[in-house]
């Protein structure tokens, strides 16, 4: 992947008038307020576009915060994978944009090659390096994608990259095990986040990790933080600052959404998936009865 030029982003203007090869679905959709979503990872074999697809066809708000990793640039660079399902993720975003949701996007050291263009706005979505989300019930909530506190990333750029390589090994073998599931008939489940969240220097790390990220939100005044970067959805209070993340669509395929009284939520897409499957199925059987 090469450094993005002015043209190929102006481009994506026309991108937008363009035909998905997954048309949107017409479905009574859930409307927020605002939604955060994050590390998506486009152009890798890991990335779950079409959960993700299914998601921004059932859900709407007045603003959507792309919070980093959208595009996995490290990925790209040795090895290009693009198919149709993450042109559809896309071409979805710049519609939601071109149809008046206030889209703000937070380039990741994954995509960090869109930081060059920070200030700028471009399809109607507003590049920022980071930014101030005002909650309708008044809070203050500071948003960025999180590797600015990542110590392996600052420091050691090299170990990240290779650190990456082991997870991508990690996440086809995730892969083939959701396909072995699903040959099944049973739900989506991460084997790759299970593993994480048994080892212990894993568990220490995201700890150490939110509270990093909460004590820096506290010394810049703000009532709460949002990020992304690990892989882990949470939401709770660290010395006295609300501490959310809004997860991923590679492993959890998570969002974070404000619903209209300023009430913060995670939605765990898979389970949702799951749960209006099990309940198709139910109607089935009983209109066959």
């Amino acid at each position: 992947m090469t450094v993005a030029t002015l043209a190929d982003i102006t481009d994506l203007t026309d991108f937008a008038n363009s035909r998905p090869s997954v048309p949107e679905r017409v479905v009574e959709r859930r409307r927020y307020r605002t939604i955060w979503i994050s590390d998506v990872h486009l152009g890798t074999r890991g990335c779950n576009a079409g959960m993700l697809i299914d998601f921004l066809d059932h859900v709407d708000s007045e603003h959507l915060f792309l919070v980093g990793d959208m595009i996995d640039g490290w990925r790209l660079k040795k090895r290009f994978f693009w198919p149709a399902a993450h042109n559809d993720v896309v071409w979805r975003l710049l519609k939601r944009a071109k149809r008046g949701t206030k889209v703000t996007y937070i380039p990741g050291n994954h995509d960090e090659v869109f930081r060059q263009f920070t200030g700028l706005d471009f399809g109607g979505i507003a590049i920022r390096r980071q930014a101030i989300h005002v909650t309708a019930d008044g809070r203050r909530l500071l948003v960025l994608h999180g590797d600015e506190f990542d110590a392996i990333t600052l420091a050691h750029r090299w170990l990240a990259h290779v650190g990456d390589a082991a997870y991508t090994v990690l996440m086809g073998v995730n892969r083939w095990f959701n396909l072995a599931r699903r040959g099944l008939g049973m739900p989506y489940w991460s084997l790759s986040q299970h593993a994480k969240a048994k080892v212990k220097n894993a568990v220490a790390f995201i700890s150490d990790f939110e509270e990093v990220v909460a004590h820096a939100a506290g010394t810049r005044g703000v009532d709460g933080v949002v990020c992304g970067h690990i892989h882990t959805a949470e939401q709770r209070e660290i010395e006295g600052v609300a501490y959310y993340n809004d997860g991923d669509w590679v492993e959890s395929c998570t969002a974070l959404v404000e619903h209209v009284d300023g009430t913060m939520e995670i939605l765990r897409w898979a389970d949702e998936m799951a749960d209006r499957a099990r309940t198709a199925t139910i109607v089935t059987l009983a209109a066959a009865a």
